[in-house]
């Protein structure tokens, strides 16, 4: 048996839609599983789905809201009728919203309750509790399945300006390790990725000015990082695929495992 063949596999990508859950979504697919890419655009979620046969995997598109269980459940019915009981859960959607962004004009004390909420729902919420509830129990059913939660660098070390955000990505590091335990008698392995710094749609703004150049926060960033440079969404996917394979990570939960460039193990 290959260490990380996941043929005979069934991965939810929630969030498949974006930048890292599409190259996550691909990831698993070179490996050999069958993927649901899940989020709310059918157009950027078709798009994935024809990269991935374009590929030589097999893929298909469904439409939720990870934010409402009763659309996820939906989605769930649909997807072990098309494509099997699903054995791997990658939850890749969330991002930072402006609202909740610290500046100059805009200080901590000024965040409103219900914006700070929103992005604790984006996040934490449907970024990791609402898809685990869903798709968890039935894993635990069969006695197999791993997930795979997306943390954050800020979640270890808070980030100036994207406080609310820090705040959830380190519940979500903390919500995987009371999963972790809870699950692994039953036969769940519950894992986090912390990536670095990826230029995804919702942090371009904050990465690039309009002409292209890298902001004064491009540059600290650069200058924190030991690689100098920001990861390519395809850094993630070998660590994807280490989680998502029973062969290879079989023996590991509750891990968090961190894709920074070095980001963490600078000083000064």
């Amino acid at each position: 048996m290959k260490l990380f063949d996941l043929s005979g596999d069934v991965a939810v990508v929630i969030g498949g839609t974006g930048v890292l859950g599409g190259a996550l979504a691909q990831g698993l697919a070179d490996a050999g599983a069958r993927i649901a890419v899940v989020g709310r655009n059918a157009e950027r979620g078709q798009a994935r789905v024809q990269a991935i046969a374009a590929s030589g995997g097999h893929a298909e598109f469904f439409g939720a809201d990870a934010e409402s269980r009763s659309s996820l459940a939906a989605a769930h019915r649909q997807i072990a009728a098309a494509l099997g009981a699903p054995t791997i859960l990658l939850n890749a959607a969330g991002g930072n919203d402006p609202k909740v962004t610290v500046t100059a004009d805009h200080p901590f004390e000024a965040i409103g309750a219900d914006d700070w909420r929103a992005n604790f729902d984006l996040n934490l919420v449907g970024g990791v509790l609402l898809p685990c509830q869903e798709f968890g129990p039935a894993m635990c059913e069969r006695g197999r399945g791993s997930i795979i939660n997306i943390a954050s660098v800020s979640a270890h070390l808070p980030l100036s300006r994207v406080v609310a955000y820090s705040s959830a990505k380190a519940a979500v590091l903390s919500l995987t390790k009371f999963l972790a335990r809870e699950w692994a008698p039953r036969g769940v392995r519950v894992n986090t990725i912390t990536p670095g710094f990826f230029p995804a749609e919702q942090n371009r703004k904050l990465l690039f000015n309009e002409d292209g150049s890298p902001t004064s926060r491009t540059e600290a960033i650069w200058g924190h990082t030991p690689m100098k440079r920001f990861g390519a969404a395809e850094e993630l996917t070998g660590a994807a695929v280490f989680l998502a394979s029973s062969q290879a990570s079989g023996f590991v939960t509750g891990t968090d495992i961190v894709v920074d460039g070095g980001f963490l193990a600078q000083t000064i």
